[in-house]
């Protein structure tokens, strides 16, 4: 009897050992066949981050965990390369060439695509893949209302006016430096009567009710079309491109070969507009971005057509 006690006792122990070293510590996702996708917690960010996890789902035996909430795109980076998370569902161009490469910004976007391609795989052996097609990038926006009656398509088409408009903007932008406040009247030569900074989420309602003549919005964000804002065309192309794309540690594209040919599927699928009316889907409909990213691959035949 105490034979068979000490006999099973060392077949749990090793059973345990072997057990233990089935998981290979800093390869996410290597062993236990699992890929983690990291989003911000903005509502763009998770519903890209869940339209990569399903596209995953769908084509590979892998399993995807989710890591929402990440603070920034340099938190982003961080978690890449601490092997935190294998994927980074939404970077942008404009923000990794200041943060992440900490170099000068640069307007053509096609260039700047090709820089953080190029630099990603050399300094941090990252493939950062081709755009989603879609650009989250600042923009000064009218109602169509003002647009109409001053005949504004153009931030130039400001100039005239300026003095007697006031401007909401986000609160970080007065004193972001190159492509913030600053940087905007030295490039157009002309500064609004009055600015008035709040949070990013209340210019669109301030410049639907009258409150504000002239909001800084953002490209993609659906509360543009849902207050019926016009936005103008940057014609001085004071701001970067923020061309938008996933990013993936090489590591893990080696150790699941799939994963570049899957993520390769979505570049140039989803245009500014169409990522505007996604976010609003979440941000003003207030629906779970998960269903957002299954409602789109569904409709768009994702999951049929595109084996």
């Amino acid at each position: 009897m105490l034979k068979r006690k000490r006999l099973l006792i060392t077949l749990l122990l090793a059973l345990a050992v072997l057990m233990s070293g089935c998981s290979l510590p800093g390869l996410s996702g290597a062993a236990d066949n699992t890929i983690k996708v990291g989003t911000m917690s903005t509502s763009e960010s998770q519903i890209m981050g869940n339209i990569v996890r399903l596209m995953i789902e769908h084509y590979s035996d892998a399993k995807v965990e989710m890591v929402n909430n990440l603070g920034s795109s340099i938190v982003q980076h961080q978690a890449m390369m601490n092997g935190d998370i294998d994927i980074s569902a939404t970077r942008y161009t404009g923000t990794d060439l200041a943060g992440a490469l900490a170099m000068d910004s640069v307007k053509d976007p096609e260039e700047a695509l090709k820089i953080v391609q190029r630099e990603f795989l050399k300094r941090f052996d990252q493939t950062w893949f081709d755009s989603y097609g879609f650009a989250n990038s600042y923009a000064f926006t009218v109602t169509r209302e003002l647009a109409g009656k001053e005949n504004l398509k153009m931030v130039s088409d400001l100039e005239p006016l300026v003095s007697n408009l006031k401007l909401g903007v986000d609160n970080s932008w007065l004193k972001r430096k190159g492509d913030g406040y600053q940087g905007f009247v030295e490039e157009y030569g002309f500064e609004f009567g009055k600015t008035f900074p709040m949070q990013i989420g209340l210019v669109y309602e301030a410049a639907a009710n009258g409150k504000m003549d002239v909001v800084l919005a953002y490209t993609t964000d659906g509360r543009i079309k849902a207050n019926d804002l016009q936005v103008l065309e940057d014609d001085k192309h004071f701001f970067p491109p923020y061309d938008t794309s996933a990013v993936a540690r090489n590591d893990v594209l080696e150790a699941h070969p799939e994963l570049e040919g899957i993520l390769q599927k979505l570049s140039g699928t989803i245009s500014t507009e169409k990522m505007q009316e996604l976010n609003y889907e979440a941000d003003g409909k207030m629906k779970e971005p998960a269903i957002i990213a299954e409602e789109f691959l569904e409709e768009n035949d994702y999951f049929e057509t595109k084996k």
